[in-house]
């Protein structure tokens, strides 16, 4: 998951830097987790790899998350590139 934060979203994180860890205790209670998480220069402000059970799960994320007006998101689903080279 790629987030951006909004106008709002940084002056959030700038009053209240915990509300990061805030947010990924959320995203567990929608049924995912946060399993690594990187604040990055460039386009994007935060880089999270998110673990769900299903491509539902990751959706209703991204759409809470998003429906709040700080961040907006762009989730990429992954996975092994092992598996990948074996569907070819």
């Amino acid at each position: 998951m790629l987030s951006k934060l909004t106008p709002e979203g940084v002056s959030t994180i700038k009053n209240n830097p915990q509300r990061i860890r805030e947010v990924n205790r959320e995203v567990e209670q929608l049924g995912a987790v946060v399993k690594a998480q990187w604040a990055t220069l460039g386009r994007f402000d935060f880089v999270n790899v998110v673990e769900a059970p299903d491509d539902v799960t990751m959706a209703r994320v991204s759409l809470e998350l998003g429906s709040r007006g700080t961040v907006m998101y762009e989730t990429l689903a992954a996975f092994p590139v092992d598996d990948f080279i074996a569907s070819l």
